[in-house]
């Protein structure tokens, strides 16, 4: 055998090893635990969510996915975290509508969310409730409405932030009902629930899961809910498109996101072990107890969805002119 042929003998065995050894480098994720970053604190309906979805989604993986806290800014701490990390499936972000929303209240982001992260798929949506303090003389939607042309502005309403979905589910009813309102950010619900129970504040547009309690032991008065269907754990409170409202439907939703440039092969494994979860009657007994619905779908869907998203919401924060430095 002449030099020349060892020499291309060599390389083409070489190269035969390489792409072995990378076609089991793709096959073989994951090796290790996954870490998953949630923008909100412990014990919040989001991070009870994630770690549900987290544990089904390491069963099917192999690995464990571990849940790391990481609140504060509307979880765009989170984000930017897994915005620089490494793009081999092993950071990954649970994210809520909030990544929607910050591109256009924040001048200064330290992440661009349709650059520095990609889709893996959506999660879970959890629907919003309008609800007021049971004092108020107030008790559906027309009175709400004539209530709040009465007082001239002059009815306050609570949110878990300046910027927070909440906020925004709030002033996209006030458009519509061509009204006005104070706006009072709290940090969290559990202060603006307590508030808004005690009449501090007059009302709320919280996540259904947050409010619940106080609205089945008669704290707050719910007068409607945003989502397209009545809500089974609330049958009698109608939706706002019942009542004449057109396109406002809106929602906490949830979704897993990585940095940019992640592995197609990687991505598509990930989203097929959350629609594994997505679909396991534990899982989904656990988020009916949450009042939260399972969504699902592809990473492109994803894409899609989060686009228009933030169109929308970029429409509706112009209009309230919400501004975060």
């Amino acid at each position: 055998m002449s030099s020349l042929s060892r020499i291309l003998g060599a390389a083409l065995v070489g190269a035969a090893t390489l792409l072995t050894g990378t076609a089991h480098a793709d096959t073989s994720y994951p090796t290790r635990p996954i870490r998953l970053i949630v923008g909100f604190s412990p014990g919040g309906p989001t991070d009870i969510v994630a770690r549900l979805l987290a544990q089904n989604m390491g069963v099917t993986l192999g690995q464990n996915v571990v849940v790391e806290n990481k609140p504060g800014a509307n979880s765009n701490i989170a984000a930017s975290e897994v915005a620089k990390a490494p793009a081999d499936g092993y950071t990954l972000l649970y994210n809520t509508s909030s990544i929607a929303i910050s591109p256009s209240i924040y001048k200064n982001l330290t992440y661009d969310v349709k650059t520095a992260l990609t889709p893996v798929g959506l999660s879970a949506n959890v629907p919003i409730v309008l609800e007021v303090n049971p004092k108020l003389p107030v008790k559906d939607i027309k009175e709400f409405e004539a209530h709040l042309k009465e007082k001239k502005g002059n009815v306050t309403y609570s949110s878990t932030g300046n910027g927070s979905i909440t906020q925004l589910a709030a002033a996209l009813v006030l458009n519509k009902l061509d009204t006005q309102a104070i706006h009072v950010p709290y940090p969290g619900s559990a202060p603006a629930l307590v508030d808004l129970s005690s009449g501090v504040v007059d009302f709320m547009a919280d996540t259904v899961n947050s409010s619940l309690p106080f609205i089945k032991d008669g704290r707050l008065r719910a007068i409607a809910v945003t989502s397209k269907e009545r809500l089974k754990v609330l049958p009698d409170v109608p939706t706002l498109g019942e009542l004449g409202l057109q396109d406002v439907e809106i929602g906490a939703w949830q979704g897993i996101m990585a940095p940019a440039g992640t592995p197609q092969p990687i991505i598509d494994k990930l989203n097929a072990a959350l629609q594994t979860a997505l679909k396991d009657p534990g899982v989904l007994k656990a988020l009916a107890l949450q009042a939260t619905d399972p969504l699902g779908g592809t990473p492109a869907e994803y894409g899609r969805y989060l686009d228009s998203e933030m169109a929308r919401f970029k429409k509706l924060v112009d209009a309230n002119k919400i501004q975060m430095n």
